[in-house]
């Protein structure tokens, strides 16, 4: 299963609305930067954030998920808590082919930062905006910045298609719109 290059990717954006919207080339201006890059593509983080918070005390539970746990922070910067998390989606919009397998790592600008990007694998037919699990793991706050980068994409193409995808088996997360809480 190799990788993609950016000639797959630009093909892929343009014949099935993969990446939406599609940035075509690596932007930078000032920016941490986001789109296109030679074997993978540079997503990133909308300006809408949960930022965990223990002000309830709540046990984090994810078969029955407080959401008084997070704080909402809407804006274009959003400061994480020493030792904590915040969620967040990315501004693209994704429609993944039924042969692609989607990776998700962090950008070494965060890393170097000590944040850290989680994110599931991108299964084949999944459709959505993507929740992303940013980790701060110093002891001091930590700034992020909504509509930069935040982490990139590599696309891996299957030999052949699964016999069943992640729409076939109406996975949970299907679609997803906003920055997405556990579900059961």
């Amino acid at each position: 299963m190799p990788i993609k290059s950016d000639k797959w990717i630009r093909r892929m954006c343009e014949e099935h609305n993969m990446i939406e919207p599609f940035e075509s080339g690596q932007v930078r201006d000032g920016k941490i930067s986001y789109g296109i890059s030679s074997y993978g593509y540079d997503i990133r983080v909308s300006p809408e954030f949960k930022v965990f918070t223990n002000v309830h005390n709540s046990i984090v539970d994810p078969k029955n998920f407080d959401d008084r746990s997070f704080v909402d922070i809407v804006g274009p910067e959003c400061i994480i808590p020493p030792n904590s998390f915040a969620l967040a989606r990315t501004e693209e919009y994704f429609r993944i082919p039924r042969d692609v397998l989607v990776v998700c790592v962090g950008k070494s600008t965060y890393a170097r930062c000590g944040l850290i990007v989680n994110v599931t694998p991108l299964e084949p037919t999944w459709e959505g905006f993507l929740t992303l699990e940013i980790s701060n793991t110093t002891p001091l706050p930590a700034k992020v910045y909504g509509g930069e980068g935040i982490a990139q994409l590599l696309f891996f193409e299957g030999d052949e298609e699964p016999e069943v995808a992640y729409a076939d088996r109406k996975g949970k997360y299907m679609k997803q719109v906003g920055v997405t809480l556990p579900r059961m």
